[in-house]
């Protein structure tokens, strides 16, 4: 409409509001643009060499937060350094089949810069590198960017990113276009043969060795591949590749193989399995710079000292725990999979797979999942049905009261939930739990006034207080592993507790910071009242369960009998990789050509939300009832309600005014604008008579009395 308006005026004689931005920037800056783009469309090639390489060195230097290293990097890795810059200069031949060349060369010189500068963002707050697959989890990032930046540092970062968008489309509307004839046929020509020479340099260098398509270590390969390479593998290599010689016949002979050697299962009673991850839980006093006032872990260390115990390898390091759970879980390596890769965002969202739940469940067992998280966070609430589990209890399920200082839920909540699966069922219960006390970000001020445990030996006092805090969650975590099992020891029946760490913290350490020399470690230990026998060794996190099983003598599972079978064989890990392919990506020729496992019915929570009765006053409701959380919202007719939470048993209305037969409900949601409804409680409908109660079969619908004042 304003556009419609200052043309008018403009046919009428009346110079428009955009006639008169243009002249002035013309008379300013106009003779001088269009030398520039004379300049930069004559000498555009080599001038494009040198944009692709400083761009590059930028981004180098933002993601390695250092100028020095970045020039060592391209000092002492000048092929891969070279390489990388050819892939800058050929996104660059885009800018000749458009008229909008200077545009054009910003805007990519925009997104090449924006990737180093996202880049150089999540390094400092993880160790583990901006991957293609971060692109399926923003909505995730989204929830707790909070306990990374500061509300100042979001909006600088932000302000940054919203200024350059607006920068580009100034430059959009003024700047010069390119005035001769494009040739596009020649410049088709011109693109195609630089993009096959790429094809071609890339297929030299791995050859020669110079980039690689496997990353043992996603970080390390950042360092050593450079950040536009390994973004685009990370970003096109998902999955699993069909591995060379695979065939019915290979995985057959694999398959009859465990079959021959795998024992019978003796009918005997089973013990309950609880394998309980330990969120960035490890052994600080291997880190040789740092002095403690006195043990920070003591439970966990004399545990290790008393049952089996070692060194526990892990595929990520500062972040990573969905990886490190799916790998406990199915038994499955992730170094088979893309760089960079989360199963749980992408097969694992669209079919099954076979996991220690669905195999224990084979011989009785029910199968529970808790986290003091959120549900949805990692697609948990989704992926889980696809591993086998009846139950899942999350954060919306529990008492959100006893916090972390930046907000995580402490893990002594944990304990109860345990313990209300164990009494849920009357078998044999399979429950893994996952813990996120020990979750970053690590606050740089001093936030504990009396700290258990008192930590120096950092070289700043903001490294120092970060170690500190994060040495004192570690502190009430071992606290609760001790009470754990005390609990445990009470309740009176058989158990199994496998307790490990999902991977190391991110605060800056290196291979020469820690005793063992190696930042892939945490610690694992297995715990039980039945007498099993004590065997120190490594494992590998695809390993634990399969360990596990064997020590109790189960052998269950395709993937769970392989590792028992086939652990310190010769050709154990490149059929590893053709099982897991076959069972995942492939034909199932080890199901006979189709998967056995179903999606289960899994309920959210082991407690549902319970109305006892509803209260109507004049300016508000009132709605008690049990199990209430701060997750819990009221639905009146099936529409959503403003809900406060009083306590677990009082939730409250505002501005409800309730009509005659009207049907109260209460659901517990998912966090977020999107209100997903994890599972519903009881429903009551509200009448102006006495209560009555009526068994409707499977769901008790209770029919009460409001009370209007």
């Amino acid at each position: 409409m304003m556009k419609r308006f200052w043309k008018r005026r403009e046919k009428n004689g009346a110079p428009g509001r955009v006639a008169k931005i243009k002249n002035k920037i013309d008379e300013k800056y106009g003779v001088r643009l269009r030398k520039a783009a004379a300049v930069a469309n004559r000498f555009s090639l080599p001038l494009h060499a040198v944009l692709a390489w400083a761009l590059y060195f930028i981004m180098e230097a933002t993601s390695r937060h250092s100028v020095p290293e970045a020039w060592t990097f391209m000092t002492e890795s000048l092929a891969v350094f070279a390489y990388n810059s050819f892939m800058i200069f050929m996104s660059f031949m885009l800018v000749y089949l458009v008229r909008r060349r200077i545009f054009m060369r910003l805007l990519l010189a925009f997104l090449w810069l924006l990737l180093g500068f996202v880049n150089g963002t999540i390094l400092s707050s993880r160790v583990t590198p901006f991957t293609g697959q971060d692109l399926h989890l923003i909505t995730d990032a989204l929830d707790v960017v909070n306990s990374y930046m500061s509300p100042i540092q979001l909006i600088v970062k932000v302000g940054g990113v919203v200024l350059g968008i607006i920068i580009l489309i100034l430059l959009w509307r003024y700047a010069p276009k390119y005035q001769k004839r494009i040739c596009y046929p020649l410049n088709l020509v011109a693109f195609a043969a630089v993009v096959g020479l790429f094809a071609g340099t890339t297929k030299l260098c791995l050859e020669q060795r110079v980039l690689s398509t496997y990353f043992g270590n996603i970080a390390f390969a950042y360092e050593d591949y450079g950040l536009p390479y390994c973004f685009f593998c990370s970003l096109l290599a998902t999955g699993m590749d069909e591995p060379y010689d695979y065939s019915q016949e290979t995985i057959e002979q694999i398959v009859s193989w465990d079959e021959e050697e795998a024992s019978e299962d003796p009918d005997t009673e089973k013990p309950n399995i609880i394998m309980l991850q330990l969120e960035t839980f490890f052994d600080p006093t291997t880190v040789e710079f740092l002095e403690f006032s006195e043990d920070p872990i003591p439970n966990f260390r004399r545990l290790s000292e008393e049952y089996s115990s070692g060194a526990f390898k892990v595929p990520s390091v500062g972040a990573g725990t969905a990886n490190t759970e799916f790998e406990a879980i199915t038994g499955m390596n992730l170094r088979y999979f893309g760089p960079g890769e989360y199963p749980y965002k992408t097969i694992l969202k669209e079919t099954t797979c076979e996991s220690v739940a669905y195999d224990l469940k084979e011989i009785g067992y029910a199968a529970h999942a808790i986290h003091n998280n959120k549900a949805t966070f990692y697609s948990r609430a989704d992926v889980f049905k696809n591993l086998g589990f009846d139950t899942y209890t999350s954060k919306e399920y529990m008492d959100v009261s006893n916090t972390t200082e930046n907000g995580w839920l402490k893990d002594e909540v944990l304990l109860g939930h345990i313990l209300d699966c164990l009494d849920s069922t009357a078998r044999q219960d399979f429950i893994y739990t996952i813990s996120v006390q020990g979750h970053g970000e690590y606050p740089t001020e001093k936030v504990l006034e009396d700290p258990a445990i008192k930590v120096t030996g950092a070289e700043t006092e903001e490294k120092n207080n970060q170690w500190e805090y994060y040495v004192n969650q570690l502190h009430e975590m071992d606290q609760f592993i001790a009470d754990l099992i005390e609990a445990l020891d009470a309740y009176g029946e058989k158990y199994v507790l496998v307790m490990y760490g999902d991977h190391l913290p991110t605060l800056g350490l290196t291979v020469e910071d820690v005793s063992n020399r190696y930042l892939f470690d945490t610690s694992y230990v297995i715990v039980d009242n039945i007498g099993l026998e004590e065997e120190d060794q490594t494992l590998c996190s695809y390993q634990i369960a399969a360990e596990v099983l064997d020590q109790l003598d189960i052998h269950v599972g395709t993937m769970m009998q392989y590792h028992q079978n086939r652990r310190k064989t010769k050709w154990y890990l490149p059929d590893m990789e053709l099982l897991q392919y076959d069972l995942l990506y492939g034909e199932r020729y080890a199901y006979g050509g189709e998967s056995p496992y179903e999606p289960t019915d899994m309920q959210m929570g082991i407690h549902q939300p319970v109305i006892t009765n509803v209260v109507a006053l004049e300016s508000m409701t009132y709605v008690f009832g049990q199990n209430f959380t701060t997750a819990t919202k009221v639905y009146v007719d099936d529409e959503y309600q403003s809900t406060n939470f009083i306590n677990d048993h009082v939730l409250q209305l505002r501005e409800t005014v309730l009509t005659e037969n009207a049907e109260i409900s209460v659901k517990q949601l998912a966090p977020g604008k999107a209100r997903r409804i994890l599972s519903e409680g009881g429903t009551w409908s509200f009448r102006y008579k006495d209560r009555e109660t009526e068994d409707s079969g499977e769901n008790m619908t209770e029919e009460g009395t409001g009370e209007a004042v």
